[in-house]
């Protein structure tokens, strides 16, 4: 069994893809997070995932979606739970060591939360969709550092052994395009913006972050974007070709 965390996010539906393909599961637990952020149109794409990875691989999959609305209440600081807050702009973010994106000790909440549904139901491994980019882009909470120290914390459980995996820890968003079409990803119910809108902003750190993965790997994103005149020409330049649903 595993546990692992479904935003409904472009990576987090790999994660989920690589723990049913993997063969080593026979169930996959996962939790969807409401916790106020903009961008929750990404939980219904996570239910279309769920269904499915179930059907693909013939694998039971549960859901569980949580109401964490405490985590807005004490994180106005971040553009996520916040509207006051502006969202980061990609070209902003050089040399930003926390952008406003950051929900504060977020993912740590979530990891939590994730052992504790992996003690309940007996499972031993909990996969994290910590990637390449993420740490670079200035989130702490998704490096190796923060990974190996976590797991430290959870050995201390004196009955029940349960270790954190990062399969895609070093991977960026080209090869994150290039597994999810060799799996047969529908990456047209994915989503990816934190300006939350029914058009995604290109200019967005997680959009602009995930069209260049599209454009690196030579496939078109079947995300929709309110500069989309300008991308489909880069698309022609490029040569990019339509992604497989």
């Amino acid at each position: 069994k595993v546990v692992l965390a479904l935003s409904g996010g472009m990576d987090s539906t790999l994660l989920l893809y690589l723990a049913a393909s993997s063969g080593e599961f026979s169930e996959i637990h996962t939790i969807t997070f409401d916790y106020g952020q903009r961008h929750k149109r990404e939980i219904e794409c996570a239910k279309i995932q769920i269904e499915n990875v179930a059907k693909q691989y013939n694998i039971k999959v549960t859901n569980r979606v949580l109401d964490i609305h405490y985590l807005k209440d004490i994180t106005p600081t971040s553009s996520l739970t916040n509207l006051d807050v502006a969202n980061p702009k990609i070209s902003e973010m050089a040399g930003d060591a926390q952008p406003s994106s950051y929900v504060p000790f977020r993912n740590m909440q979530f990891l939590a939360i994730c052992a504790a549904l992996a003690e309940s139901v007996g499972a031993e491994t909990i996969y994290y969709g910590a990637t390449k980019v993420d740490s670079l882009s200035g989130y702490f909470d998704c490096d190796e550092n923060f990974i190996n120290a976590m797991n430290s914390v959870i050995s201390l459980n004196r009955k029940h052994k349960i270790v954190i995996k990062a399969p895609m820890i070093t991977m960026d968003k080209a090869d994150i395009v290039t597994k999810s079409v060799e799996l047969g990803i529908d990456l047209s119910n994915t989503y990816t913006c934190y300006s939350g809108e029914d058009v995604a902003d290109a200019t967005t750190p997680a959009s602009a972050l995930r069209l260049k993965g599209f454009i690196d790997a030579g496939y078109k994103d079947p995300q929709q974007y309110i500069q989309q005149d300008r991308i489909n020409t880069l698309y022609t330049e490029k040569g990019c070709r339509d992604t497989p649903k």
